[in-house]
């Protein structure tokens, strides 16, 4: 009995939540499992209510894609902006969100997509440049000039992505350790 037919109602839903689901989907099993079925599913709704929101399939992929960078992105750097000052304390509050929700994951699967998608693509480079500007600005803000700034930043941010096997370092701290390194002076 898992038709969509016999799932139960979900409230109303706005276009951003036609957009988180479809972000899950991609956090789990890449663009693959970005299909309007599974989407519907997973909000509890039957597929014609993705046409409340979106013309189509593509005008919806258009728009899941601006939504990566232009929107969540944008409004998370904003939002640590606003809650802390510290520099070094941003950045930790970057990792620990981007932990949290899960976005590393997001941020390869749409890396991906941008292999074969251009809005995909711009949104990614779109990421990338407030990422970076905002990491950069967190180290430049602890006494680095520009350039060793942007290099930490970078750094910072490959870290973030990268999922290496390293069982002689705890994990659990390692991120602290490497923003320690490269975000204070010495």
């Amino acid at each position: 009995m898992s038709s969509i037919a016999n799932l139960a109602r979900a409230p109303d839903l706005t276009p951003r939540d036609w957009l988180e689901a479809g972000q899950t989907l991609l956090r789990r099993g890449g663009l693959r499992a970005l299909k309007l079925r599974p989407l519907a599913e997973e909000l509890r709704v039957s597929t014609g209510s993705f046409y409340h929101h979106f013309t189509d399939f593509d005008a919806y992929q258009g728009r899941l894609a601006e939504y990566f960078a232009d929107t969540q992105i944008s409004e998370l750097v904003e939002a640590i902006r606003r809650a802390e000052a510290e520099p070094v304390a941003r950045i930790r509050l970057l990792a620990q969100t981007v932990r949290r929700r899960g976005l590393s994951r997001l941020s390869i699967a749409m890396r991906a997509w941008a292999e074969s998608d251009p809005r995909a693509k711009q949104s990614v480079e779109r990421h990338d440049d407030i990422v970076l500007g905002f990491l950069t600005d967190c180290v430049a803000a602890n006494g680095f000039d520009r350039h060793d700034a942007a290099v930490r930043a970078y750094a910072l941010m490959m870290l973030g992505l990268g999922k290496l096997h390293a069982p002689h370092l705890h994990m659990p701290t390692l991120m602290e350790e490497l923003i320690g390194i490269l975000a204070r002076r010495a």
